[in-house]
């Protein structure tokens, strides 16, 4: 997928001359974290976010700090948090080290972006002007229409050898796959799993793969853990008995 297919068209913009007021305003009653701020021909000069609001004087939360701070920080870096406290527009406390990504970007730059840089959205933008943004939100809202394409798919039936066929492919593919320590029976869409392996969280992504394959209906999980530095042998809840 690429952030064309799911950004949010013809966002909410506000300018560096909206006040913050009114920034908080339309946070609120649109229920939003962030605002692109653009100038008139619609170039993205900057964001403004609920972290850019935190630190104000008006709820007492400006940042204090200890005389020989100050001294170390500077006058420079103290003006800078005297703004952030008492500013009355946007262009005063706008982020603008911005990062942007184009319409035809893949997701996985996307979320790249996001996680290294430590944000939750990011104007899209194309022939230097904004098109859309993508958040946080927008993932997840992909994510569940994915989910919910595949919940449909897998309650079409399939045979039991497919199935079985299916996980083991998965498996050995895997770089984390037990291979040839675990087995798979499949008795009317019913996975079984069988086997042993040397991590207990193998456990869990075997059982993960069963439930994506198309037509499981259920799983069982029959798998032995064998702690490998002391031989300790621990079967599945359902099959200590």
């Amino acid at each position: 997928m690429i952030a064309e297919e799911i950004m949010t068209k013809e966002p909410m913009t506000v300018g560096p001359e909206t006040t913050i007021a009114e920034a908080a305003r339309l946070m609120l009653d649109h229920h939003i974290s962030g605002l692109p701020v653009t100038d008139a021909d619609l170039q993205v000069v900057g964001i403004v976010t609920e972290g850019d609001l935190l630190h104000r004087a008006e709820t007492g939360t400006e940042r204090h700090r200890s005389r020989w701070v100050e001294l170390l920080r500077g006058p420079g870096r103290l003006a800078h948090d005297y703004v952030d406290a008492h500013a009355r527009k946007v262009g005063e406390v706008m982020t603008t080290d911005l990062v942007f990504v184009s319409p035809q970007d893949p997701l996985e730059h996307v979320v790249e972006l996001m996680e290294k840089r430590h944000i939750k959205r990011l104007p899209v933008v194309a022939k230097g002007r904004l098109v859309g943004i993508v958040s946080r939100a927008d993932l997840v809202r992909a994510l569940l229409s994915e989910l919910t394409q595949q919940e449909a798919a897998a309650k079409k039936p399939a045979s039991d050898a497919k199935i079985r066929s299916s996980i083991l492919a998965i498996i050995d593919k895997e770089p984390w796959g037990p291979r040839f320590s675990v087995d798979v029976t499949v008795k009317k869409g019913v996975a079984h799993l069988h086997g042993t392996v040397t991590d207990d969280r193998e456990r869990t992504a075997i059982t993960v793969v069963a439930e994506n394959v198309p037509g499981v209906k259920s799983v069982r999980d029959h798998l032995v853990w064998v702690e490998p530095n002391s031989g300790l042998v621990i079967p599945a809840q359902g099959d200590k008995a």
